[in-house]
């Protein structure tokens, strides 16, 4: 795919448990997202407890649908974050993959590294910045890193801290259908409600395009969560643990091939989206 190397390329969040076979189309679509002449893969393992293990499933998966290398960015802690040859890694990829894992692992020992600078970098110049599970939640500037899933709509029931900073106005929580996590994204709106809450669920994805139109894909469900609207909450009454009271709180469930325009809050039907994408609107 051709790319402009003064435009920063896209971003791809993936809720978990996508499809590892050449016929995925969650990690088949992040290649063919790759600028042109940029076919090396960048497997950033930070978060995971087994980065050898995942790290052998991404390679083999990645060399089957068109990578031109597989590179394993097996970074432990932060003086590994300084390694040269970890940033040649990243700085010639054209596909940064961050795995799942743990969130709060990858931002403490990313965050302020030269690594992290590295990876800014090459998103910069059109290398396609991809993430599953914990490094779908990690890429946006807040970002959720505990709470029950079964009962987190009380105050202080999900525990946010800042992300790697890659998208504004957007707040992740992965494998959400499969894990019952609705009440964490709502928790969030009601004490952040100029977030927008997406849920990918496994096998789901969303690309983020310009202008914050966001396009999913796979053959799992996202769900937007939106508590802008004019609607009551009771949060800023309450005491720690107590129940939030939440009114007009509006979802989407988006499927492949549907979108979500996330300034205007809207979402968008198949035709809808491929208009905007193909410049017709």
């Amino acid at each position: 795919m051709r790319h402009d190397d003064t435009i920063p390329g896209k971003i791809v969040a993936i809720g978990g448990a996508e499809n590892r076979t050449p016929e995925g189309k969650i990690l088949r679509r992040v290649m063919e997202l790759a600028p042109q002449g940029r076919r090396d893969v960048a497997v950033i393992t930070t978060a995971s407890g087994i980065p050898q293990e995942v790290f052998s499933g991404y390679e083999e998966v990645f060399g089957q649908i068109g990578a031109s290398g597989v590179h394993h960015v097996d970074v432990r802690d932060r003086n590994d974050a300084l390694r040269p040859e970890f940033l040649d890694m990243v700085s010639n990829a054209g596909v940064i993959f961050m795995s799942g894992g743990d969130q709060l692992r990858l931002t403490s020992v990313l965050g302020a590294s030269p690594l992290l600078a590295a990876i800014r970098e090459s998103h910069a110049r059109g290398g396609i910045l991809a993430g599953t599970s914990a490094g779908a939640t990690a890429m946006s500037a807040t970002m959720i890193y505990d709470g029950s899933a079964t009962d987190a709509l009380r105050k202080g029931g999900v525990k946010m801290t800042a992300g790697l900073g890659f998208i504004e106005g957007l707040v992740f929580d992965s494998h959400f259908l499969e894990r019952g996590r609705f009440t964490r994204l709502m928790e969030v709106g009601s004490t952040n409600p100029e977030f927008a809450g997406i849920g990918l669920g496994e096998d789901a994805a969303v690309i983020v395009h310009d202008a914050a139109i966001l396009e999913a894909i796979g053959s799992g469900h996202v769900v937007v969560v939106d508590c802008s609207g004019p609607g009551f909450s009771n949060v800023a009454a309450l005491s720690d643990a107590e129940p939030i009271a939440l009114s007009h709180v509006m979802m989407h469930a988006l499927t492949d091939g549907y979108g979500y325009d996330v300034a205007n809050r809207r979402f968008l039907r198949d035709d809808e989206l491929r208009a905007i994408l193909e410049g017709n609107v």
